[in-house]
């Protein structure tokens, strides 16, 4: 479960906080004028999404190193027609035993 709370009711929360997130593993995002500005997960999570994240960077390098030499607009229009073919094989039947 996600719960939004203002920075100052999670102040005044802290440990009730803490241990809804360490025990019943929910989020908590915390709001300063009506915005979010942070958000407490629990640990496992945290390393998840930072696995991830290292991941998408690599796979974000890989992809710029791949189309350095490539002018922008070329390498963005083979994208798109990758992404369009992949897309259409997909849902076309004889691709989908």
């Amino acid at each position: 479960m996600i719960t939004e709370i203002s920075a100052v009711n999670f102040r005044q929360n802290l440990g009730k906080m803490l241990n809804q997130v360490q025990y019943r593993h929910d989020s908590i995002i915390i709001n300063k004028d009506g915005k979010p500005v942070a958000a407490l997960v629990d640990a496992r999570l945290f390393d998840r999404i930072r696995r991830m994240q290292t991941r998408f960077e690599t796979l974000c390098q890989r992809i710029e190193e791949g189309y350095a030499k490539t002018p922008e607009s070329s390498g963005i229009s083979e994208i798109d027609d990758i992404v369009a073919s992949e897309r259409s094989r997909k849902h076309d039947p004889r691709h989908n035993p």
